[in-house]
């Protein structure tokens, strides 16, 4: 099941990324962006929820902080990442992407929101295990060998 759900989390991340992208380019260009903004909020906390699943009951997150303690967790970069940096980063983001939504909804006010989702990319960017992050890289779609 872990494995699955893993998958999923993976592939949602792709999802995650066109809808930020296409929602940045709409609200840019001036375009009704409120289609891809709730496709964005919906895919986000799926993922957030599929995220939480495995931090707290799968292999990497809390079970690494469990097994390690907190302080020799923090010292290796590996499992700092998974323990701490990832889920920080992501949940930020994720907030980040419902404050824009819900500001978007309410006053279809696009600047706003833009610089909500784009801080939200910059944080997704820089907190994915992307293939080629040494010791925590993932492979680029679910099931694929890094």
């Amino acid at each position: 099941m872990n494995t699955g759900l893993l998958h999923l989390h993976n592939a949602l991340r792709w999802l995650i990324l066109i809808s930020l992208l296409v929602s940045i380019y709409q609200l840019y260009a001036k375009k009704d962006a409120l289609k891809t903004s709730k496709i964005l909020l919906i895919s986000s906390h799926t993922t957030l929820l599929l995220g939480l699943y495995q931090y707290f009951f799968g292999p990497v997150g809390l079970k690494m902080i469990q097994a390690a303690g907190m302080g020799v967790a923090m010292k290796d970069a590996t499992t700092r990442f998974w323990a701490v940096e990832h889920i920080s980063s992501m949940l930020i983001a994720i907030v980040l992407i419902t404050i824009g939504h819900i500001s978007y909804k309410k006053t279809q006010n696009g600047s706003k929101t833009t610089i909500f989702y784009v801080i939200a990319l910059l944080l997704i960017v820089l907190a994915m295990p992307w293939p080629f992050r040494e010791g925590i890289g993932r492979p680029w779609f679910p099931g694929m060998a890094h």
